[in-house]
């Protein structure tokens, strides 16, 4: 596979691994948080035909391409777009099932504080998946040249920027952030920052947390 190979889209296999995870009955509304042009949100919305998907992003130009190829897809009526940031996201408390974000976590302004409003708006028993990752079912061979080409570039920046960039997605980073937030349940699955052959670098690196019954702050 050469440098300018195109990669296939991972958008639907990390679909795939959050619909596992938030089940098919996870809710009605959900939420893409960072959600750029809405890749993953999209995906997410062919295997739920009963949700509707709130994508949620400071960039209106990429809110925008979101509802176009929402349009193109057939989705009408069943995506609704939100500017906005994670640290004061423009919802009411407990009102979203499910909140999900690939790709988005590691640029947020204040991360701790983005995972409190996560857990305000969820309803109880919502669950919510954040973090990163090309999801388990991706290619492997595709995998590793996706690591590949993320960890030259990084290092293409110099050391700092590629200790930074291993530091954003260790578990350690992502353990301390949830207890910042004082979120009182969470997992953290997956190793990031590995090399492109170590057997745990499938998965990417993911927060996971339900919203218990009763268990609020």
């Amino acid at each position: 596979m050469t440098e300018t190979s195109k990669l296939p889209d991972y958008y639907a296999t990390v679909a795939q691994d959050m619909v596992d995870f938030c089940g098919l009955k996870g809710g009605r509304i959900w939420m893409d948080l960072g959600s750029g042009s809405a890749g993953v949100g999209l995906a997410l919305l062919e295997s739920l035909p009963d949700a509707v998907m709130v994508l949620l992003d400071p960039s209106a130009k990429a809110l925008g391409k979101g509802l176009q190829a929402a349009r193109e897809r057939g989705f009408h009526g069943r995506v609704v777009a939100v500017e906005g940031t994670t640290e004061r996201i423009p919802m009411p408390d407990e009102s979203v099932d499910v909140v999900v974000s690939r790709g988005s976590f590691y640029f947020w302004k204040n991360r701790a504080q983005g995972l409190r409003e996560v857990w305000r708006i969820l309803r109880p028993g919502g669950r919510a998946m954040i973090g990163g990752g090309l999801g388990s079912r991706y290619p492997e061979d595709a995998r590793r040249e996706f690591i590949r080409r993320k960890r030259e570039s990084a290092a293409a920046d110099g050391p700092e920027a590629a200790r930074e960039f291993a530091d954003a997605r260790s578990p350690e980073t992502f353990r301390r952030l949830a207890v910042e937030a004082e979120l009182p349940a969470f997992e953290v699955i997956g190793e990031g920052g590995l090399a492109p052959d170590d057997p745990d670098t499938g998965i990417g690196i993911w927060l996971r947390f339900v919203k218990e019954v009763g268990n609020a702050r």
